[in-house]
């Protein structure tokens, strides 16, 4: 079982619900060690005091915040976990939202709320069933690790999922990062709705996800452990020129996601809608109401699958 990475309560308006924190996620990634590559020493990290100028203990060791270059204040824990703030203690809820309406990438890492002890049992279940009744998520502030955080709540098999969310001003603004305009035809962006209807699945399950990343390092390092050399990149197929033509691109494309489907190889064009003019030249600018009616298109489509 993980281990609890905080405990307290979720505040739901004069509703309390006492809760234990465990991590949502697992980390599964290779971990290396630095060391000298001459004699494969493990070279280690160690914490010098600058004024005494010696290594201290982690019990030596504290918080400082530097107010001037000559002046630091010592900050204990206690006095961090003593600030006036109802998110010290508790998981606040401040407001429900529909959950689509939140952007992803304000979205961060994922924890369940596990409900502490027979007496939240309870409200934990009302939150919940209220949640998927209401089609809503729970937007909420917390305070963990020094510092006071947003958060999201939402359901996930029957069970509470807090996901840390990025305030507004950690958002950097990506204006200035679309390109310049281009030229574009309707044919080319229907093709490319074309490919993502070929390429759009229910959901994730059966889908080859796998890390092959992590399969890769465990062979090289098997290898080396038995003293072979590891194994090295495939040989790729020959270059058979290079498609520049975007329409050639996205019809290979879609032919090919057909194909990994076990569908037939006809290729069907989307159907034109009245008075659409094939091949009519635009620019990114003006193909913004194509592009959400597209948006709408694949998702009805799905939708019905």
């Amino acid at each position: 079982m993980p281990h609890t990475v905080w405990s307290g309560a979720i505040s739901f308006g004069l509703v309390t619900i006492p809760i234990r924190v465990t991590a949502a996620t697992e980390d599964h990634s290779v971990r290396f060690h630095q060391v000298h590559l001459e004699d494969m020493g493990r070279v280690r990290v160690r914490k010098y005091c600058e004024i005494e100028d010696r290594e201290v203990s982690q019990g030596e060791i504290g918080r400082g915040y530097e107010v001037s270059k000559d002046t630091i204040v010592a900050v204990s824990d206690d006095e961090l976990a003593d600030m006036p703030l109802p998110t010290a203690k508790a998981i606040e809820i401040a407001a429900f939202v529909p959950y689509e309406s939140i952007d992803p990438i304000r979205i961060g890492s994922g924890y369940y709320l596990e409900a502490d002890g027979p007496v939240a049992a309870k409200p934990y279940v009302l939150l919940c069933k209220a949640l998927e009744r209401s089609s809503k998520a729970a937007v909420a502030k917390f305070a963990w690790h020094g510092r006071e955080r947003l958060g999201l709540l939402r359901i996930r098999d029957d069970a509470i999922v807090l996901h840390a969310m990025r305030w507004d001003d950690e958002i950097r603004d990506p204006s200035g990062l679309a390109p310049e305009p281009v030229d574009l035809s309707d044919d080319e962006i229907e093709e490319a709705q074309l490919l993502i209807e070929r390429m759009t699945f229910d959901d994730l399950s059966g889908l080859d996800l796998a890390d092959r990343y992590t399969d890769a390092l465990a062979d090289v390092i098997e290898a080396k452990r038995e003293g072979k050399a590891p194994p090295g990149a495939p040989e790729e197929p020959e270059p058979q020129g290079r498609v520049v033509d975007l329409m050639a691109a996205l019809q290979e494309s879609v032919a090919k996601a057909q194909a990994s489907r076990g569908e037939g190889g006809v290729h069907e064009m989307p159907a034109k809608q009245a008075g659409k003019k094939t091949g009519r030249k635009t620019t990114a600018k003006k193909t913004a109401a194509t592009k959400k009616a597209g948006g709408k298109t694949a998702g009805k489509s799905r939708r019905s699958g």
